[in-house]
């Protein structure tokens, strides 16, 4: 495992994506998404901006850190809906470092465009490098947003139960096959307990609570869904996915929203949850 801390801020990893209406139903499918347009294929749900930058932002972490790291926090700026024969053109770059008692956060940022150069999607990840351990800390971390550090008041709840197959189908729709969240003994060598749930899985199911509840069923609205990932959602027989949300002021553009999320034994997974809904 090795550091290059000369490539924070540095250049960035480029890449594209073609987007067809198969891929976005497959998506759709794989969270068990009901919104007839998604399902369809003709209009991607909010968490499929995720799928294009996989690679780009995998390519720029590895080239500060080239070790495994969890995902630890996302969040998502949207700016535009991705549809059908859209190709999508992204650049990602870490974009700080920095220290922590149990090891060290590595930021990257990505931005997503059309082939107009319209902004689609921002990206800010942070992925945590367990037991590793930078030599300093450098650049900058991800803009803040509300969901930190307030006061919690949540009004509603929406449970989600996972089919046994949930992870292999995400895998396969999503093209992040980590096998540590399908194969028990991959898992174990990672010193998990067990095959886990994709954080961007976690992630969809949590917006499609968003999308339900707060907008009105057109997750076009959505402009912003941030989160960290605070637990390990083991992916076992019975398991479900609770959305705890409710209202945390507004503006004239935008209605915002706090949320948490828990598994089937009341254990968080989910903190610091933040939406905007546009107005």
């Amino acid at each position: 495992m090795t550091w290059a801390l000369d490539q924070v801020g540095g250049q960035a990893e480029i890449g594209s994506f073609g987007v067809d209406t198969q891929q976005i139903a497959a998506f759709a499918r794989s969270t068990n998404d009901t919104v007839p347009s998604h399902v369809e294929g003709m209009l991607a749900p909010p968490v499929f901006a995720v799928v294009p930058a996989l690679d780009v932002i995998g390519r720029a972490r590895r080239a500060v850190f080239d070790g495994f790291a969890f995902h630890g926090e996302h969040d998502l700026i949207l700016h535009r809906a991705i549809e059908p024969d859209m190709t999508v053109l992204m650049e990602a770059r870490v974009i700080g470092i920095q220290r922590r008692s149990i090891g060290t956060v590595v930021v990257t940022h990505a931005i997503m465009k059309d082939q107009r150069e319209n902004l689609i999607a921002e990206h800010f990840q942070y992925s945590l490098a367990k037991g590793a351990f930078a030599a300093e800390d450098c650049g900058r971390m991800a803009p803040a947003h509300g969901g930190v550090g307030a006061k919690h008041r949540f009004t509603t709840t929406l449970v989600y139960p996972l089919d046994p197959d949930q992870t292999l189908r995400f895998a396969e729709a999503s093209g992040d096959r980590s096998p540590y969240t399908f194969d028990a003994d991959a898992a174990k060598a990672l010193g998990l307990p067990g095959p886990i749930v994709h954080g961007i899985c976690t992630m969809a199911f949590v917006s499609r609570a968003l999308v339900d509840l707060c907008c009105g069923g057109d997750s076009r609205r959505l402009r912003r869904l941030a989160m960290r990932f605070s637990g390990l959602l083991l992916m076992e027989p019975g398991q479900t996915i609770s959305v705890r949300l409710g209202p945390a002021g507004s503006t004239l553009q935008a209605k915002n929203y706090m949320f948490e999320a828990v598994d089937r034994a009341g254990a968080r997974i989910i903190s610091n949850g933040w939406a905007e809904v546009a107005a």
